[in-house]
């Protein structure tokens, strides 16, 4: 019988599309229409946008626009993915699974903005964590590891300790830059070397002990 891996933290820092909701379907229908626009193809659109923040996927996609571009079709983009919210539905097992941490030190860490977390995860009927690190929350887009450090200082502890949720390429990069070790979450992240990866959150469970730290059997 192989034992089921298990990790200790002492925060748990959670991205959102593809790790807590799936939003697979309305990303692909703003992001297809934008490739169209710009005559750019659809799938390797695609391979790019999953987990970065719009302007930052745009700047990939077209290096030669000018950035100021890029930050205001991004702010477009984003209030058309939080009017298209057919087809949000939550990753199996999140419910619980964040039901679990409650009281427990965890935050969001998204490359969404506050309008765009809220819409998806009220559409998946998830409660969002009290600590946020949304896209107003950083200069910076994942793979740069601001956001999860932000996340970590908001909740008082040392990147060394925390362990991040993800499923993109950039999002893991951008928590092991700041030093976290990663539970990978779906089909995505395990091309991308996460420490432990998941099909979904039905295969992860957090117990607290008494001294702070966090045991997350995984598998």
């Amino acid at each position: 019988m192989t034992a089921t891996p298990s990790l200790t933290a002492r925060a748990l820092l959670l991205d959102m599309d593809g790790t807590l909701v799936n939003s697979d379907a309305a990303v692909e229908r703003v992001w297809r229409r934008w490739a169209d626009r710009h005559g750019l193809d659809g799938d390797e659109v695609m391979k790019v946008v999953h987990g970065r923040q719009g302007y930052a996927s745009m700047a990939l996609l077209l290096p030669d626009r000018p950035m100021e571009q890029n930050h205001a079709d991004n702010a477009r983009m984003l209030a058309e993915e939080t009017a298209d919210t057919e087809g949000v539905v939550a990753i199996p097992g999140a419910a619980g699974f964040l039901a679990s941490l409650a009281g427990l030190p965890h935050a969001l860490v998204t490359s969404a903005d506050a309008a765009l977390a809220g819409a998806r995860m009220a559409a998946a009927g998830l409660a969002l964590p009290d600590v946020r690190i949304t896209a107003e929350s950083v200069g910076a887009s994942k793979p740069d590891p601001e956001g999860f450090l932000k996340g970590a200082a908001e909740l008082g502890i040392a990147p060394a300790d925390c362990v991040a949720f993800e499923d993109s390429a950039a999002g893991i990069a951008a928590a092991r830059a700041a030093g976290m070790r990663v539970v990978g979450i779906g089909p995505r992240a395990g091309f991308h070397r996460p420490d432990v990866t998941v099909p979904d959150l039905t295969r992860v469970r957090v117990t607290a002990a008494g001294d702070g730290t966090l045991r997350l059997d995984v598998g």
